[in-house]
């Protein structure tokens, strides 16, 4: 049961020894020291990156979109599917809300399966320039068949 606010001030007197306005001045207060980094909501081509916290050793990251949609280029329609993005960074590793609005782009444009994968692929390469890194798209059914494209880049 969530107490009244007349209980919960009465309450965080007995418990603080302040009045609730107190504690309401300070957490407004506490509020305004902290800058909110905004980012966008809206799709962007632009992948960001950020330094390799631990460049020395060799580790695998994997990136799951379960919500991927682009368009068939033949019927118009939506098709869905899961993209995995499994890398091994070099020196870059891929900030993941650039990620998805990355992905995003993806919703209005007309491509086929593979023409896609291999894109995301392209792109990620060029942004991270990775070890190795591995872009399967897992596309849903269509006209009975599912379709899995994997395009696989090593470094050197």
């Amino acid at each position: 049961m969530v107490p009244r606010s007349s209980q919960f001030r009465a309450r965080h007197l007995a418990d603080t020894g302040a009045p609730f306005g107190v504690l309401e001045a300070n957490w407004h207060r506490a509020a305004r020291r902290y800058t909110l980094i905004k980012m966008s909501t809206q799709a962007s081509r632009e992948i960001q990156t950020f330094p390799n916290p631990n460049p020395g050793r060799d580790f695998e990251i994997q990136c799951v979109c379960p919500e991927f949609t682009n368009v068939c280029p033949m019927t118009g329609q939506p098709d869905f599917a899961t993209i995995t993005i499994t890398y091994v960074p070099d020196q870059r590793c891929i900030e993941l809300k650039s990620l998805k609005l990355y992905l995003w782009t993806y919703r209005d444009e007309g491509g086929f399966h593979e023409a896609v994968t291999n894109q995301i692929a392209d792109d990620l390469i060029a942004a991270l320039d990775p070890r190795r890194i591995t872009v399967v798209g897992a596309f849903n059914v269509r006209g009975g068949i599912t379709t899995a494209v994997t395009v696989t880049h090593r470094k050197g």
